[in-house]
């Protein structure tokens, strides 16, 4: 009977040391979480730390890739008279027109675009409606929109705009339920959006492009030059026409 009560008391000893020692670990554990988090956060409470958090992601905004005091000058040489505050105006209203009209699940919302781009918008739309979603983007505010990119490929000219902007961004099911995203904290994001001139429609790899392009408004001759002032063939001038040529064909956001 004694070995049995010694046994029992050694097994309660390991236990309690056990429980101490976990007691212990959560405790340490406890204090580093609210040390790392008064370091970062300026508060010990994890659940105050992480709201302040999300306070500070829905109010920040992101920054963009800007590549526009290099790329400006070269997008100059080849386009003389490309004006860039008139093109940057036309990407951002192409942006907000493209989200609101996910918003209102209404294509017609889009004003500027080519084909390519409509026909991107109309599969979103058809992407969400198969699922029974509805994307909302409310309260679209742009901070900042610079070139990030500019490229001349398969007989395209492309120019990528990066907007960083706001809204209020959720997505709903048919039940009007709120699946995802908020109504009380702002999304902050960005979006490239790519304007295109087509130079050489004989280059193009998508057959959509073959109806874009400049010709000249007198005989009708492809313009093929950047930038050309006169046409090569009758020599008419054609810049105005030039600088209305570019369009846009995808929004992409960048996360």
């Amino acid at each position: 009977m004694a070995h049995i009560s010694i046994a029992i008391i050694i097994i309660l000893v390991l236990i309690l040391v056990i429980i101490l020692a976990i007691y212990c670990g959560v405790r340490y554990l406890q204090k580093k979480t609210r040390d790392v988090s008064q370091a970062l956060f300026g508060t010990e409470h994890i659940t105050e730390a992480a709201e302040k958090m999300r306070v500070e992601n829905a109010t920040t905004p992101k920054s963009v890739a800007s590549m526009t005091s290099l790329l400006l000058p070269k997008i100059a040489t080849d386009f003389p008279e490309f004006h860039y505050d008139e093109m940057k105006e036309r990407a951002e209203n192409v942006l907000k027109g493209y989200l609101q009209a996910i918003s209102a699940q209404n294509n017609s919302l889009l004003k500027d675009g080519n084909t390519e781009l409509k026909q991107e918008l109309e599969q979103h739309l058809q992407s969400l409606y198969a699922q029974g979603r509805h994307e909302h983007f409310e309260n679209i505010r742009i901070h900042r929109t610079e070139i990030n990119q500019y490229r001349k490929a398969a007989g395209r000219c492309i120019i990528t705009f990066q907007s960083s902007l706001e809204c209020f961004h959720y997505i709903t099911e048919d039940t009007s339920a709120r699946i995802e995203g908020s109504k009380e904290y702002k999304y902050q994001t960005r979006y490239n959006v790519d304007m295109i001139y087509i130079q050489d429609r004989s280059l193009v790899e998508n057959d959509l492009d073959h109806a874009l392009g400049l010709n000249c408004p007198n005989c009708g001759a492809p313009i093929s030059s950047l930038g050309a002032k006169v046409c090569e063939y009758c020599g008419t001038p054609v810049i105005e026409y030039n600088i209305h040529t570019w369009t846009f064909s995808h929004v992409e956001e960048i996360h």
